[in-house]
């Protein structure tokens, strides 16, 4: 019977890529970070009105965080989008970085390098620790020498990370292409199996006649009418 052929093992291609889980990212972690510890920074340290410096932070802050968000959605469908996103939020952090930056040169504050001796300590506290909850006890406590240069560690570990996560995404992208390269592999992939089945019923059916052919003779061998 037909219902009873093998069928054959189909390769399934998929057009929607699964969608990337942000929240468990790294870089999205700090940006969280950056973004509610800006918000803080501006209204504790900077004028409440006249300074243009307070929106361009916290937009800057907002902008690497959402964009992280709107690409790992948009990379369900569309890769190159996702990639635009990406770099979107990269510069939105680099920008929140001099900002930061030009914030202590202006008030003559040090900014900390290696040479510094809460450096290392720093660095090793925003190395390991990604989630908001371990950060906001201090945001109202520390000074804006120290809350500035955290905040210029955490961008420039993000820009680090959101980097290396392109390039990844890159490779990806070479390998696989965008949407009408996987909406083309899809379509011939499903004519491919409409033309297997089509081979295999017919097939079937020729194997079938020729049974057919074989019983006929075998009746007419035994002078059986059929």
């Amino acid at each position: 019977m037909l219902s009873q052929l093998p069928i054959p093992a189909q390769r399934i291609e998929t057009v929607l890529r699964k969608q990337t889980n942000w929240k468990r990212l790294w870089f999205y972690q700090k940006t969280v970070v950056l973004y509610q510890m800006t918000y803080v920074f501006t209204r504790r340290f900077l004028p409440t009105y006249g300074d243009r410096t307070v929106d361009q932070m916290v937009q800057a802050a907002r902008s690497g965080k959402q964009n992280i968000v709107e690409g790992s959605a948009d990379g369900v469908t569309s890769m190159e989008l996702e990639l635009k996103l990406l770099n979107v939020a990269r510069s939105s952090i680099q920008e929140l970085q001099e900002d930061y930056e030009d914030y202590l040169v202006k008030r003559q504050v040090e900014i900390w390098d290696e040479s510094h001796p809460r450096f290392e300590a720093m660095l090793i506290f925003c190395r390991e620790h990604n989630r908001l909850k371990d950060y906001q006890p201090y945001f109202e406590r520390w000074t804006d020498e120290e809350a500035a240069n955290t905040a210029l560690t955490l961008c420039h570990m993000v820009d680090k990370m959101l980097m290396s996560y392109q390039k990844r995404k890159e490779e990806e992208f070479l390998a696989e292409g965008g949407i009408r390269e996987r909406m083309t592999a899809a379509r011939l992939n499903r004519r491919a199996t409409q033309q297997q089945e089509i081979d295999r019923l017919q097939a079937h059916l020729q194997t079938l006649a020729a049974e057919n052919e074989r019983l006929r003779d075998l009746l007419a061998a035994h002078g059986i009418p059929h």
